[in-house]
């Protein structure tokens, strides 16, 4: 603490010691700078002198002329006062005559101001009296302002029903057209109805023409069939005349080997009548063979008649359905069983047949591509001698 008090005196000893020393020499250089400055700002010679009078010469007549202006400004300034002075007096005497003539003319008011009196007077019953009329008219006028009130609600009603009839008329109308393409497109269906329905008609009458042809075809496939019944009975007869030769053959003939067929009935080989003279096909070793063949055609004559019978049965209970697929069935096995008969048939009477001829003559296929009746047999014939 003492340390740092006496730093602080001895810092502030030198720096007066310093100020006692460049003190003078600073106050010095101040004065001499005074001086010039002074001598610059006062002349001194004697043309500076003579030029600082003249311009306080001319400052000085500057002066002078600037208050003679302002002189003569007062001067017109006053002139201008006097003659408004003037003006204002001629105005104030204008005034007073004319200030006489508003007396004289507020007499003449006064008195038509009595008057108007007198007159309001009188208007104001007569207003008295229009204000009672319009009193009563203006109540008439409000019930005819509430009449007219009503009828503005019976028109806005009678305008919102209007537009309400309006949008439902434009709706029934969107309906109506509507309805008439309904009934357009009901029309179109119709008529493609009834195109449907005159095919379905042309289609059912030819179904109807086909059945019929082909109950005619099944007629005549009956009737092939009977024929075809009658001669297989008289191939039969023919059969059992010539079983009854050979039984008589086999009686004349002591020893003679006795077979049977799968029927159980005595079948004759060909060494039974070895040396034998018979009529001409009665020995013929084949005999057993066509016995066989005449009694598999019997049975298969048999089941085609229950076939016939079970396909006319299911034809009368179906009416259509399945005609074509049987009758082509029942066609088909006809023309086998013909087929076998005829063959047996040429077998029976020999090479001399009327038949055999016909199946040698050319070769045709049916009308629908199937085999004839001829194929068949040859085809028969083919397996018969293989």
């Amino acid at each position: 603490m003492v340390q740092s008090a006496l730093f602080f005196i001895l810092g502030f000893l030198c720096a007066g010691f310093l100020a006692v020393l460049l003190g003078p020499a600073i106050w010095r250089r101040a004065v001499r700078l005074t001086q010039r400055r002074v001598e610059a700002s006062l002349p001194m010679t004697l043309a500076e002198i003579q030029a600082d009078k003249d311009r306080a010469r001319a400052d000085h007549a500057m002066a002078v002329r600037r208050l003679e202006v302002t002189n003569k400004a007062l001067q017109e300034k006053a002139a201008t006062q006097t003659v408004e002075i003037a003006r204002g007096h001629e105005d104030l005497k204008a005034s007073k005559a004319s200030l006489t003539a508003r007396e004289e003319a507020a007499s003449q008011l006064e008195a038509r101001i009595a008057a108007l009196e007198a007159e309001l007077g009188r208007r104001e019953e007569q207003i008295q009296l229009g204000s009672e009329k319009l009193a009563k008219a203006e109540q008439a006028l409000k019930q005819r302002e509430t009449a007219l009130g009503e009828l503005e609600k019976l028109y806005d009603e009678a305008s919102f029903s209007s537009s309400n009839r309006q949008i439902e008329l434009v709706a029934r109308e969107s309906q109506i057209d509507k309805i008439s393409g309904d009934v357009s497109q009901l029309r179109s269906q119709r008529k493609e109805a009834d195109r449907r329905y005159q095919l379905a008609l042309e289609e059912t009458r030819r179904a109807q023409e086909e059945l019929k042809a082909e109950k005619t075809k099944s007629g005549e496939l009956d009737k092939k069939l009977e024929r075809l019944l009658a001669t297989l009975a008289d191939r039969d007869d023919k059969l059992e005349r010539r079983e009854k030769d050979l039984q008589r053959l086999r009686e004349r003939t002591p020893g003679a080997n006795i077979m049977t067929n799968d029927g159980g009935e005595p079948v004759s080989t060909a060494d039974d009548f070895a040396g034998v003279v018979t009529p001409a096909n009665d020995a013929d070793p084949a005999q057993a063979k066509v016995e066989a063949d005449r009694r598999r055609l019997e049975q298969r004559l048999t089941v085609l008649a229950r076939e016939n019978k079970r396909l006319r049965s299911e034809l009368a209970g179906e009416g259509q359905r399945g005609t074509l697929a049987g009758d082509a069935e029942l066609r088909e096995q006809i023309s086998e069983l013909a087929a076998e008969i005829v063959n047996l048939t040429i077998r029976l009477e020999g090479p001399e047949s009327p038949a055999a001829k016909v199946v040698g003559g050319p070769a045709k296929s049916g009308v629908d591509g199937s085999p004839s009746l001829a194929d068949r047999i040859r085809a028969l014939r083919d397996g018969a001698a293989g």
